[in-house]
């Protein structure tokens, strides 16, 4: 099989594949009957018309005489799309001149079949076909010239909205008319259809027939086809391949002239030259970042991809792991990454308010003096918020005002390039100086925009990391005043009952009673430190020891009263035996805590009631006193927060506390206040044997078994 036959073969099978396209866009636009341009009908009937030419050249051939007379109705039907698409903003109205163009360029078509029949009456005369073939390719000329004039006038004189969802339908439109332009204008020239661009008309109007299927969807006016920066730059790679392809073919066309030994020795210098720089200067990262910069700075209206910037950014920020290198580092290294810099350093402000070295980016060299850069400096480019060129500075050019104050040791680093201020909220946070990169290059207002907000992104994650630190070194502070602050509120109840005893010995140290007492309570009151000292470890995390034992709320609660009977009226009004696992003294020391509070909130007199009780699954203990009560805003916000208190000189620590170790044992504490009335405190703790049967109210009881 000839060349000529594969083309034959290829152009049935294109033009096919090019009506079934026009076909199904065709009915799907049947189907969607109004869109975004309105009527639909015209666009139904040109392509039906496109699909039923594609049909009769695929089975006729292109140029037979019935494929001819269909071309005039297709041509016809895209003429008057081509009209309608003026209606998309008005403009059919108003641009009353574009209508006699119309029809001048209908009737010019029209005269396509006169000149078909004329070449089958004169049966394809050797001297007649050339002549008829020159006229209809010239008449199919002026119709395509016409039509993209046409379409020129559409779209330039479209306005910005019109323009969004025109651009479609132009560009389908374009592509029809303009390969038409190009086939018969060879056709003109060559007195002769050429097979190769007849076959692969089937594939234009096909992918036209598509763009007008996208132009149909609602969508169009937001699909953009814009490539990449990349895309582009390899793009400008394959063209200059190409150029260099056909310089070759020229160069060896123009060798051929030559003497065979001078042709031959030509083109071994040729190939030699060509390797000798590609091995030199391709791989050369300074020619690299040349090209780079002339194209972008030539071929593109922004120097940066900023997508590409941003993800590039994220990904160096947000490495993470035990081998990451450190936050100050990565800084660096993404500023460095904008300028394509070799090396970049991170200074940030000192005890002493000068900066100093933070981390560095492929920099080892730079290592500035202890004093580092001074603080006059730090704060005047925190007050200008200024990049500085220090090329700028060298030269005596230096716009910013910092010439004076940068230190010498950096201007005389040969390296050293552009300083970027690291703001955060006005305040400095540090400064990244970047190395100079292969290919040095003055910074315009693009390189200065985004430096500045990289540094100021860099700024927040820099300012996020110290305040994180700072925190963690709060945390432990707060730890140890947290430990201080429970045994003050310990001592300060221990201290409460001292000072009432001491009041009372004035009066009382006569008697014999009064005595005995005294002494049981300072031999009390000195257990009770002796074993606050001996707790003083376990305060800081305010939860019960690992301890676990056998114990009578019962027991606890009459203890409790005892202990306040010489200071407050404690009434124990219902003691049932209940046995619970828990740790006695953390139990008795919550206990102790709320019935303090409630004595603090009582007048004096009134007595404040301790109730026992067993359902034989829990243990309770009630707590009620008749003071004040406290407001529903107080127990939602304020009552089991430390230090904060409702009573004047109160640490706020006792509520808590006591919930932490009653939660500790696996208890439950409850609170019911009424301003006015009073407050009713209840500890629900498992009781012995529900506590084996059920593990789950008791974790930490499950971890000693």
């Amino acid at each position: 099989m000839g060349p000529e036959s594969l083309w034959i073969v290829l152009g049935f099978v294109l033009n096919l594949a090019g009506g079934i396209a026009c076909a199904l866009v065709a009915v799907w636009l049947f189907g969607r009957g109004e869109n975004a341009h309105g009527r639909p009908a015209a666009r139904i009937f040109a392509l039906l018309a496109t699909a039923a030419w594609c049909v009769a050249g695929a089975a006729f051939g292109p140029a037979s005489g019935f494929a001819s007379l269909i071309e005039t109705v297709v041509s016809l039907t895209w003429l008057l799309v081509l009209y309608q698409l003026f209606a998309t903003d008005g403009r059919d109205r108003s641009m009353a001149p574009i209508r006699p163009l119309v029809i001048v360029l209908a009737l010019v078509e029209c005269i396509q079949p006169v000149l078909t029949v004329l070449d089958l009456r004169l049966g394809n005369g050797a001297a007649a076909a050339p002549v008829v073939l020159t006229i209809s390719a010239l008449f199919h000329i002026l119709v395509a010239v016409g039509a993209l004039v046409l379409l020129h006038n559409l779209y330039a004189g479209a306005s910005a909205t019109s323009r969004q969802v025109l651009r479609w339908s132009t560009a389908a439109l374009a592509g029809i008319w303009a390969y038409q332009l190009n086939f018969y204008t060879i056709s003109y020239f060559t007195g002769a259809h050429s097979l190769e661009l007849g076959a692969l008309r089937g594939l234009v109007l096909g992918t036209s027939a598509l763009l007008l299927a996208i132009s149909a969807n609602s969508r169009a006016a937001d699909l953009k086809i814009v490539p990449s920066r990349a895309v582009a730059f390899q793009s400008l790679s394959l063209l200059v391949i190409g150029a260099y392809l056909l310089a070759m073919m020229v160069m060896a066309q123009s060798l051929s002239f030559l003497g065979d030994g001078l042709n031959r020795l030509t083109q071994v210098g040729f190939v030699f030259v060509a390797a000798l720089v590609a091995v030199l200067w391709l791989p050369s990262r300074r020619m690299r970042g040349w090209l780079r910069v002339k194209v972008f700075k030539h071929l593109f209206q922004h120097r940066y991809d900023y997508r590409a910037e941003w993800l590039r950014f994220n990904q160096t920020i947000g490495r993470a792991g035990a081998d990451a290198p450190s936050l100050a580092e990565r800084s660096a290294q993404a500023l460095a990454d904008i300028t394509d810099s070799d090396g970049a350093a991170l200074m940030q402000p000192g005890t002493e308010g000068n900066l100093e070295l933070a981390g560095r980016w492929n920099w080892n060299s730079f290592a500035p003096p202890g004093e580092g850069l001074a603080s006059e400096f730090a704060s005047a480019i925190e007050a200008n918020d200024t990049i500085v060129e220090i090329d700028a500075v060298r030269c005596g050019t230096d716009a910013s005002g910092h010439q004076q104050l940068i230190p010498d040791w950096l201007i005389e680093d040969p390296k050293a390039w552009v300083i970027v201020p690291l703001i955060h909220f006005e305040r400095l946070v540090g400064v990244v100086i970047l190395s100079r990169p292969p290919i040095p290059r003055k910074l315009d207002w693009e390189d200065f925009d985004l430096l500045k907000v990289v540094g100021r992104q860099l700024a927040s994650y820099l300012a996020e990391q110290a305040g994180h630190e700072a925190l963690s070194e709060a945390a432990q502070f707060d730890e140890f005043n947290r430990r201080i602050a429970f045994v003050m509120h310990d001592i300060k109840n221990l201290a409460s009952q001292l000072s009432l005893l001491a009041r009372n010995s004035q009066r009382h140290a006569d008697n014999p009673e009064f005595r005995k007492d005294m002494v049981v309570t300072l031999t009390k009151s000195s257990a009770k430190l002796n074993a606050l000292i001996a707790r003083l470890g376990r305060y800081g995390s305010t939860a019960a020891s690992g301890k676990r034992e056998s114990v009578d709320l019962a027991e606890v609660a009459a203890n409790v009263a005892k202990r306040y009977a010489d200071v407050h009226p404690v009434q124990l009004t219902r003691s049932e035996k209940c046995l619970v696992m828990a740790d006695r003294d953390a139990l008795e020391q919550a206990l102790v805590h709320l019935v303090q509070n409630a004595i603090d909130a009582s007048e004096a007199g009134m007595p404040v009631m301790l109730d026992v009780s067993c359902d034989g699954l829990r243990g309770r203990i009630e707590l009620l006193d008749s003071g004040g009560g406290m407001s529903p805003k107080f127990l939602r916000d304020g009552l089991f927060k430390p230090f904060v208190s409702s009573k004047d000189g109160g640490f706020g620590i006792g509520a808590y506390e006591a919930r932490e170790l009653i939660r500790a044992m696996g208890g439950r504490l409850e609170v019911e206040s009424r301003e006015g009335l009073g407050t009713r405190f209840k500890i629900s703790m498992p009781q012995q044997k529900a506590a084996f049967d059920l593990p789950g109210e008791f974790p930490a009881q499950q971890e000693t078994a």
